[in-house]
């Protein structure tokens, strides 16, 4: 659109579209994140099923959302003493750990994604304006402005049986802006509609569609993706947890071990002294200190390095933080002992193939080959359409009124279009492709059945050999202890040779090993059936339960 102005007038209206661009500017970087936020979590929100598990500590780090009460807040993690229980670290890790952080990462891009499908089955509107001052010296000054409001053009609504509907509102609103008062809106406004009798008719409407589909089950898929990584990742948590205090535990029976050598060695330097011993006991009872202060520094190194690999990798705390694990959770452990699931292995396979969040996602895989299956079918035939349009314009004169569209004046079109079935090469690889893709699709998931089923036996095993090695290490850990205080007895008798004693102390310490390494063996064998038969879930707390 085209007029002139004079130079007040021009002022003026330039003010007034500096005010529009302003208005339409207002809106900060930080508005628009938490825009997405809120609507990437009502998506994900509303697509929990409460069988996924508890709805907690899933937002992002840089979320706008305020966090729920249920989830973990880290300024209550961390104990001013510095020593962590096996919750508090399970917490912590819950907040910082990266690997977790990036998997609510590809939860949220997920749902972020579905926003992306879903705008373009939404009505978007658009505005444009565009102006120029023009200084002829033979004509007068110009000023030039052409401006539109409306909505896209190019976007056309489909509905779920291939309906496609497209609409366009355009309004030449600038005119407003002149300030002239005979002058108000120029519009246009258009629709058409094509509904497919045969086949896919345009041959694009379902398509799209399907994209929808595929997109909006894939937000389902990232959920059930997410469940199940939080409870590999509790589980893998705790036992790292425990190995810190295993091998914690390790660097105490070493100091006892270190402390009971010593002791008989320097009992034997008295004897030898007294005449009851000779040299050759001594010098062998004082290789032994030498070999079990070697295995305490070799213990403690273990431990520390363990511990700082505990503190970067699933803390995400750097090594230098003044922190240590509580010991009294092995002590608990060890009173707790061991138990087993009242769970046949029937019973177990049963669960975890009703109950596998994985196993859920690959059996609907197969539901979505199948319908890009009917789809590819839906392409072999003839292909119809029935079409139609219409399209009113308002008088583009000088007394104009928005609401003057001239109906009586429209234009109208109906029709149809047909496509024959004389060339259909790509749509014939399509359909075979996707039958492939359904043959592989099912063949995945009988694979997956298989290794469910083979991941439950391995667990079962595991669990009941890990509870019987730990009641094996516990009698061989008293048989340990008896033969250390007899051998003494019988080296004070002389009935036994002191390498008779040393050998049962090095016994000794490594029962009390094994039967710590039993213990936690047995805790990851049985949070490991829990997960793999589908039943462990995660508490708000990070914590897990059943």
């Amino acid at each position: 659109m085209f007029c002139q102005l004079r130079p007040v007038m021009l002022l003026y209206r330039v003010l007034c579209i500096a005010v529009i661009f302003g208005m339409s500017g207002a809106c900060s970087p930080e508005y628009y994140k938490a825009e997405a936020d809120e609507e990437v979590y009502k998506i994900i929100d509303s697509k929990w099923h409460d069988s996924f598990g508890q709805k907690a500590n899933y937002l992002i780090s840089d979320s706008d959302i305020p966090p729920s009460p249920n989830d973990i807040q880290i300024e209550k993690a961390i104990p001013p003493s510095g020593v962590l229980s096996l919750a508090q670290a399970v917490a912590i890790a819950t907040v910082n750990n990266r690997r977790y952080q990036e998997r609510k990462e590809d939860l949220y891009r997920s749902a972020l994604d579905l926003t992306d499908v879903r705008h373009n089955y939404e009505l978007q509107w658009l505005a444009t304006i565009d102006g120029a001052y023009v200084d002829d010296s033979v004509k007068d000054n110009e000023f030039k402005l052409a401006s539109g409001l409306g909505t896209n053009p190019e976007q056309d609504f489909i509905l779920a049986d291939g309906i496609e509907i497209g609409t366009s509102l355009a309004i030449d609103w600038a005119r407003y802006l002149t300030g002239d008062p005979r002058t108000t809106l120029g519009s246009v406004l258009s629709a058409s509609i094509a509904v497919p009798l045969l086949g896919l008719g345009r041959g694009e409407s379902k398509r799209d569609w399907e994209k929808l589909v595929q997109f909006e089950r894939n937000v389902l898929y990232a959920i059930r993706i997410f469940n199940r990584y939080r409870k590999t990742f509790v589980v893998d948590t705790i036992n790292a947890y425990y190995e810190v205090l295993q091998r914690r535990d390790r660097v105490t029976n070493a100091e006892n071990n270190y402390k009971r050598v010593l002791e008989s060695k320097e009992r034997l330097e008295m004897e030898a002294k007294a005449g009851r011993k000779t040299r050759v006991d001594v010098d062998e009872a004082q290789q032994n200190v030498l070999r079990a202060q070697s295995a305490l520094v070799s213990a403690q190194e273990g431990y520390e390095g363990t511990l700082d690999n505990f503190k970067l990798t699933w803390l995400a705390l750097p090594t230098d933080a003044d922190i240590e694990l509580d010991q009294n959770e092995l002590k608990a452990l060890e009173e707790i002992g061991i138990s087993k699931p009242d769970y046949t292995l029937d019973m177990a396979i049963e669960t975890a193939l009703l109950q596998r969040l994985d196993l859920a996602n690959t059996a609907d895989a197969i539901d979505d080959e199948v319908r890009n299956v009917v789809l590819a079918a839906e392409g072999l035939g003839p292909q119809l359409n029935i079409t139609g349009s219409i399209n009113y314009t308002s008088p583009d004169e000088t007394e104009t009124d928005f609401q003057n569209l001239r109906f009586h004046e429209g234009i109208y079109n109906f029709g149809f279009d047909a496509d024959l079935p004389f060339d259909r090469k790509l749509e014939r690889n399509a359909y075979r492709r996707a039958l492939i893709n359904l043959e592989r699709a099912q063949r995945t998931y009988d694979e997956e059945v298989d290794k469910v089923k083979l991941d439950v036996r391995d667990a079962y095993r595991d669990l009941e050999e890990t509870a019987d090695r730990y009641n094996i290490e516990k009698n061989s850990l008293k048989l340990a202890e008896q033969r250390v205080e007899t051998n003494k007895l019988l080296l004070d008798a002389g009935r036994v040779s002191v390498r008779i004693l040393l050998e049962s102390e090095d016994a000794l310490l490594k029962a009390q090993n094994d039967v710590t390494t039993a213990l936690v063996e047995h805790l990851n064998a049985k949070l490991s059936f829990y997960k793999d038969i589908g039943i462990l879930q995660v508490r708000p707390d990070g914590m897990w339960g059943q």
